[in-house]
């Protein structure tokens, strides 16, 4: 099998993992655009495309590692535990460290579209659910 074919089966695995956690949220899709290696050993890198309908959240759940994530468009709520809500808009960026249980919700009228970078160990799931 050819790297471009391993590559495309790997990103086609890291979005069955992602459209799992997120499945039963339906105004919620994150499509996997990169994934690749990184220098620190054990982890990776994900690369994904996220939107989220107006009136939809993620869910709460949590990342086997780092989420950096930019909001590209609209306003997005971010509840992480232990934390106060934070709000961003359109051109602002947040972190989310590995293993933290966090949600995120449109509150708002149009989609937010986030580009998130998720740096995560190795063969683990992307996402987990939390309760």
């Amino acid at each position: 099998m050819t790297m471009h074919r391993i590559h495309i089966w790997s990103l086609v695995a890291v979005a069955a993992v992602a459209g799992g956690l997120l499945a039963q949220n339906t105004g919620v899709t994150r499509t996997p655009v990169y994934k690749g290696e990184v220098s620190v050993p054990g982890r990776e890198a994900v690369v994904a495309k996220v939107e989220i309908a107006p009136g939809s959240e993620a869910g709460r759940h949590t990342h086997p590692g780092d989420e950096i994530s930019y909001v590209l468009e609209g306003e997005v709520d971010l509840m992480i535990d232990g934390q106060p809500v934070q709000h961003f808009k359109a051109g602002d960026g947040f972190s989310i460290p590995g293993g933290k249980i966090h949600n995120a919700r449109n509150n708002g009228k149009v989609p937010v579209k986030l580009a998130g970078v998720y740096v995560v160990e190795k063969g683990k799931p992307l996402a987990t659910p939390a309760k």
